[in-house]
């Protein structure tokens, strides 16, 4: 049996799509490629570079709090994902599934996700500052904006909670 749009909820294909991003995009070999392979001064590179910004790891030189505020950064973006995809209510007040608002829902969590999941987890790295977060937090927002297009679309024609 097909599973066709009647079957997919917009959260969880949501939440898939952002743990397929984190997994893929934030993973140590993909990392490392974007880091040696891509010039930070064009937008492609730039932006292939923003991609690995949820970046998990499973070892480093860094000091074990730094590499578990970064794994768990990597965690919460797609929690919180999960969370804000819940939560935001423009995918449940849209009259027919694959309006624009489902997109902005999808997207706008991202961004929210993003955020917060540096903000938290900056305040766990070793040294941690206000600034620090604030900074952190804007960089969160950022690649949610960039790359939350991506949760948008996946979240088009999916059913909200009970029919």
């Amino acid at each position: 049996m097909a599973l066709t749009n009647r079957y997919k909820s917009a959260p969880g294909a949501g939440t898939l799509a952002a743990l397929v991003l984190v997994l893929v995009f934030g993973s140590p070999w993909y990392v490392d490629w974007a880091q040696e392979n891509t010039d930070s001064d064009t937008a492609g590179g730039w932006f292939l570079r923003l991609l690995a910004w949820p970046a998990w790891r499973f070892d480093s030189n860094d000091s074990i709090q730094d590499v578990f505020a970064t794994d768990l950064r990597a965690i919460l973006v797609v929690a919180l994902t999960a969370l804000f995809l819940f939560l935001l209510p423009g995918s449940q007040l849209a009259r027919a599934r694959g309006t624009l608002s489902q997109f902005f829902a999808g997207w706008a969590s991202y961004v929210f996700a993003g955020a917060f999941a540096a903000l938290l987890t900056a305040l766990i790295h070793s040294n941690p500052s206000l600034l620090g977060a604030f900074q952190a937090a804007g960089s969160g927002a950022t690649y949610g904006f960039f790359v939350g297009w991506i949760i948008g679309i996946a979240t088009l024609g999916g059913w909200r909670g009970r029919r």
